[in-house]
This record gives C-alpha cells, structure tokens and sequence, in this order.
C-alpha cells in the first residue's frame, strides 16, 4: 500500500471517527470537542510558525477563529447565561483578535494566551460534567 493510500485512509477513519463522536455526543460533549478542536489548531498554528509554514499557519489560524466564532461563541445562550455568557462572548471575541495578531505578526506569545485561556476554559467546563445541557 502506498504513503498516500494509507494517509487517505486514516484521513477518513479519523473523519468517521469525528462523525461519530459528534453524532452521539451530548451537548457537553460537544462543547469540550470544540475547545479540542480549538487548542489542536492553535497547536498545529504554532508548529506551523515555528517551521516558516505561512500558508500552514494561516489555515490553522483561519480554523480556530471559525471553531471559537461560529462553535463555542455561537453555542453561548446570552438570555440563560446573563453576565458569565456576555463575558464568555467577549473572551472568545478577544481570542479571535489574538490569534488574528498572532497570524499577521508571527507572534507566538499570543498563540500561547489564546492556547492558555482556551485550556482553562476547557477544564472548567470538563468539571461542571455532564450534567448541563451544555448551554451557557
């Protein structure tokens, strides 16, 4: 079997993978794979960076502004969440501006923060567990 063959393969056993978790996770779940799938672009941002990888940057950059604009920002409910979902809105529209900085001046301490603050939110929503229906 060739490189490419095999890579293919994986690609689409991890995308059947992501398909399946997404269809049979809960509302929580699917936040906590929103910020993995956050903090995972930031990374593959950074490596990206390190390596001189613009376009591969870019693309990792334009990934994770998409995960935290139109997932985690989107899931926000602002009538059920008062003053902690406004705050969380203004977080992520923070972010976005960092990782926007971050991509026009090759500046990893802000791909650091946005990777720092993505982590603490992730855990503090991975310790509120199961039990919430997973909007804020």
């Amino acid at each position: 079997m060739s490189f490419g063959l095999a890579a293919r393969r994986a690609d689409a056993y991890a995308s059947v993978g992501v398909e399946t978790g997404v269809s049979t996770a809960d509302p929580h779940q699917l936040i906590l794979m929103l910020f993995d799938g956050a903090l995972l672009q930031v990374g593959a941002a950074a490596a990206a960076m390190e390596s001189g990888n613009v376009p591969g940057k870019g693309a990792a950059v334009s990934k994770a502004i998409e995960i935290i604009t139109n997932g985690l920002k989107v899931s926000l409910d602002y009538e059920a969440g008062g003053e902690l979902a406004a705050r969380l809105g203004a977080l992520y529209d923070y972010m976005t501006h960092r990782l926007l900085y971050a991509n026009l001046h090759n500046s990893r301490p802000a791909l650091d923060e946005v990777t720092k603050l993505l982590s603490e939110l992730k855990s503090a929503w991975a310790e509120i567990g199961p039990g919430t229906d997973g909007s804020m």
